[in-house]
């Protein structure tokens, strides 16, 4: 049953869906899970252009149809015009988690100045945990080692699978359970 385990990646940008450059935020989502996770885990990878009803479209696809129990989207998450992602994730979750955009940005504002300008959020939407992150890998990787050891136990009460992380990488926190390692 583990093998089910369905993680949804987005990549939102009008160019990288073009093809105009080649997409670097999707692929250092999947590097950066297949390094925490020991469970295993199947990527549904998607990269859409910065579109609100196309975005919101792809996260009830995912969360919905594909079953994918996690969805990190990378991208459109400044304050330009055609940044979206936040407003499409709004559009569709059941119940904002307000803490993982407040933490990824406290975070981002002790390397950057500029990451006030940022406004990933976070929420819940049936048993899916969709998070917004920014669209570099390093910020990606910085954003996600911030919430992950929260990710597995938010997945465990929205009825989710079991996460499991390595523990030499990253530590899940679950209550009243004693480290791994």
């Amino acid at each position: 049953m583990s093998a089910q385990i369905r993680i949804g990646i987005v990549t939102v940008s009008d160019r990288a869906s073009a093809g105009i450059y080649a997409d670097e935020g999707g692929p250092a989502i999947e590097a950066y899970f297949v390094k925490v996770l020991t469970t295993p885990w199947t990527p549904v990878a998607r990269i859409i252009p910065d579109d609100r009803k196309g975005i919101a479209e792809t996260l009830i696809a995912l969360a919905d149809d594909e079953g994918c129990c996690l969805i990190v989207t990378t991208g459109g998450t400044g304050p330009a015009p055609r940044d979206v992602t936040p407003e499409a994730t709004v559009d569709v979750i059941e119940k904002p988690m307000p803490g993982f955009g407040e933490l990824m940005r406290q975070v981002s504002l002790a390397k950057v100045p500029t990451a006030i300008l940022s406004r990933q959020t976070a929420g819940i939407r049936g048993r899916s945990l969709i998070v917004n992150l920014p669209g570099r890998p390093r910020a990606i990787t910085e954003c996600l080692d911030a919430v992950m050891p929260a990710i597995p136990y938010c997945i465990d009460l929205i009825e989710g699978p079991f996460l499991e992380t390595d523990p030499a990488v990253i530590v899940a926190f679950r209550p009243g359970q004693k480290p791994k390692g």
